[in-house]
């Protein structure tokens, strides 16, 4: 089911690979990722966890206003909304597309709560090597024990994925469905 081709294309009813999610996330308007509703739907997951990010930051900026910081919360509070449609869209997808054994063991989270989690830390680990870098002014990069505990968390979850994946298309797991 988790098959990565050698164009770096992914077949739209397959599960997709750690590599396929992690481009995804670094790029989501990537054509060659298009047309896969996980894919297209962890892309809107990092934008979501972006903008949540900014958000909390701009309602904790010393002197900030209490509308602005409303203002945020209510922004916040629409995002979470968002991610909850994205992870069902994602849910609905693996209820439809994976075949399940019966005997096989149930995963705890299902699919679409695993990517929202590494959608997340994809973005701590973005800002723990810096600020985002503009195509005239590239970033210089912190390199620092928090940025590479960020990074070693963002591989471990990345690698849980992968295994993940690897045991339901093998029939050894099943994810939850509703």
């Amino acid at each position: 089911m988790a098959t990565e081709h050698t164009e770096n294309r992914i077949v739209t009813g397959e599960l997709p690979t750690r590599s396929a999610l992690l481009r995804t996330f670094r790029a989501p308007g990537d054509p060659r990722l298009r047309g896969h509703r996980v894919l297209e739907a962890a892309g809107e997951l990092v934008e979501c966890h972006e903008s949540r990010q900014r958000a909390l930051r701009t309602a904790r900026r010393p002197g900030a206003s209490s509308g602005r910081v409303a203002a945020c919360a209510q922004q916040v509070d629409d995002i979470d909304h968002r991610r909850a449609e994205l992870v069902g869209r994602i849910d609905r997808w693996v209820a439809t597309n994976v075949a399940h054994r019966g005997g096989a063991s149930l995963h705890t989270e299902t699919l679409g709560s695993v990517i929202d989690r590494l959608a997340a830390k994809w973005i701590v680990a973005q800002q723990a090597v810096g600020p985002k870098a503009s195509i005239d002014a590239p970033r210089p990069l912190r390199t620092d024990g928090i940025a590479h505990l960020e990074w070693t968390r963002l591989a471990e979850l990345a690698d849980g994925y992968q295994d993940l994946i690897t045991d339901v298309t093998e029939h050894r797991r099943r994810l939850p469905v509703w």
